[in-house]
């Protein structure tokens, strides 16, 4: 079981014309807000990540950014958070949004989203935590990713183990019930001798 006192949130700075997509994004802020999960996320002010911040502080929800300075203008820095944190580097705003937290949810968004989400799942693969990480869906968002997983393992280059290091939630209800009830592991030994 893992105690969710925070939860990081990776997601898009731009919004989908598809109302289902800030419409999850509002559910998982206003969610987390009334079940006292702090949210910890990219600090931008615009698209779904605006949304999800303006939903759990509607709520009362405790609400931490994390921005590197020289995004702050161009990603539009939200200026009404419990607390943002500018930072110099986007190293240092993952480093960061990852000590803050205790899970990870990514909602549907673009490479910064995808690149986040690749880095956080690098690390519990290499054993360098075991925090766990789920992956919202909307509109099936999230399931070519789902499957070009499935296909590393098929092929040999993922091992089954570090697969279900990423779980798929289809509500923000699931996606909290799923990093709660998390056992994460990871492979102690990711490469073998056979592995060479």
């Amino acid at each position: 079981m893992v105690d969710l006192r925070a939860v990081c949130v990776f997601c898009g700075s731009s919004t989908p014309p598809d109302p289902r997509y800030r419409d999850a994004a509002r559910a998982l802020g206003t969610l987390m807000a009334r079940r006292g999960v702090g949210l910890v996320y990219g600090g931008g002010s615009v698209g779904l990540m605006g949304e999800l911040a303006d939903a759990a502080l509607c709520d009362g929800g405790r609400v931490t950014g994390v921005i590197p300075v020289g995004l702050f203008s161009r990603e539009i820095g939200h200026t009404g958070l419990t607390e943002l944190h500018e930072v110099s580097s986007m190293h240092e705003r993952k480093q960061l949004m990852y000590d803050l937290s205790d899970a990870f949810i990514a909602l549907p968004g673009g490479l910064g989203t995808l690149e986040e989400l690749a880095e956080v799942t690098t690390w519990s693969q290499l054993g360098l935590h075991r925090k766990p990480i789920v992956l919202l869906d909307v509109d099936s968002f999230w399931e070519p990713l789902g499957t070009q997983l499935d296909r590393m393992v098929s092929v040999g280059l993922l091992k089954p183990a570090n697969r279900e290091l990423v779980q798929r939630a289809h509500s923000p209800e699931e996606a909290l019930a799923v990093l709660a009830s998390a056992e994460p592991g990871y492979a102690e030994k990711w490469i073998t001798a056979e592995d060479r």
